[in-house]
């Protein structure tokens, strides 16, 4: 299991975080920050300069679930991380994550008055200990405003505790309660477990009167993505399609959707690759579509796009399989593909 120690920065994470582990049995510290500071001194300059903060580092969002997957395999029990995540994005890809590989989280926000929080910035800048962390006080303070926007999500999500009048040890007391009671409970992300082989996966265009596609976009990873899943054992792809369809949007199709294309995709780690159907599934009226239900632990949200638009949204394999999907249903053709270039 891990606690995740959330909050702006200067709101005493770390310090918590020392105590708790003396507070909940057989639990290790990890810091996460550590991670971004190494990455940032191994990469070039010219990839540093694409990006505001290592967090925007896919890399780092992979290491931290690796890192401490890694960490609760050697050392057993809990894993206590104070990390500051102020991007819905970057928490649904790393807890998600985490969830693939059945580690539990429980999510806890620390949360003092502003005052207080600006108060606790200035004697920390100070303090005998240096400077806030990447760049000092002014650059704590300029993350006030982010963290209050974040608030929304945060607090709808998390464990919220006002620290304004409690010491470090007092904030891990009340977090090492609210692990044992069941307070802190389990964040609801979910994702299937990640594969250890090749894997086929069926998925399904849907269209609207305008004929744009359907897209979702998945808590647990980053890009949208076209509906559908990995094929379970013994399922026919068409039926993991309707399956899937079903599962994520609450709508059932009255017909079998028409197969399109088979794509196979070349394993590249860390993925291992396999077989990808992609279906037809159709067109939805309005009143079809005002009535789609997303599983909000797994999907936050869809939309109709044109193929112009898709580019931006799905990563670049996936795009091109719609493309070519799309190019199948104009000429009522089914295309074979071997890593999205259609062979015979």
């Amino acid at each position: 299991m891990i606690v995740w120690i959330n909050g702006a920065f200067g709101a005493g994470k770390t310090s918590t975080a020392n105590e708790l582990i003396d507070l909940i049995p057989n639990s290790t510290f990890y810091d996460p920050e550590a991670t971004g500071e190494h990455l940032c001194r191994l990469l070039p300059q010219k990839r540093l300069a694409d990006i505001t903060a290592f967090q925007d580092l896919p890399m780092w969002r992979r290491l931290v679930v690796d890192t401490a997957a890694a960490l609760l395999a050697e050392l057993p029990g809990v894993l206590v991380v104070p990390m500051t995540l102020l991007r819905q994005e970057y928490r649904d890809e790393i807890f998600g994550g985490l969830a693939s590989r059945r580690i539990p989280v429980r999510h806890v926000l620390l949360s003092p008055e502003e005052t207080i929080l600006r108060q606790r910035i200035a004697d920390r800048e100070r303090s005998a200990g240096g400077p806030a962390p990447s760049g000092g006080a002014g650059w704590a303070y300029d993350h006030i405003a982010p963290y209050r926007e974040a608030l929304n999500w945060l607090t709808g999500d998390a464990l919220t505790i006002d620290t304004s009048t409690l010491t470090p040890y007092e904030t891990a007391e009340r977090i090492a309660e609210a692990v044992r009671t069941g307070e802190a409970k389990e964040c609801g992300i979910v994702q299937s477990p990640e594969p250890r082989a090749e894997t086929v996966a069926s998925g399904v265009l849907l269209f609207d009167e305008q004929d744009r596609v359907l897209l979702v976009d998945p808590t647990y990873k980053p890009g949208w993505e076209v509906p559908g899943g990995v094929v379970e054992p013994g399922e026919a792809p068409a039926e993991a399609g309707i399956r899937e369809v079903a599962e994520e949007l609450g709508i059932t199709l009255d017909t079998p959707p028409r197969l399109l294309l088979v794509d196979w995709e070349a394993p590249q780690p860390p993925g291992y690759g396999g077989l990808r159907f992609l279906f037809d599934g159709g067109r939805l009226t309005a009143p079809d579509a005002a009535r789609l239900l997303l599983p909000g632990s797994e999907l936050r949200g869809w939309r109709f796009v044109t193929e112009e638009e898709a580019a931006s949204l799905l990563p670049p394999t996936r795009y091109e399989r719609l493309c070519w999907a799309l190019r199948a249903r104009e000429r009522g053709a089914v295309l074979n593909l071997e890593a999205g270039t259609p062979v015979g």
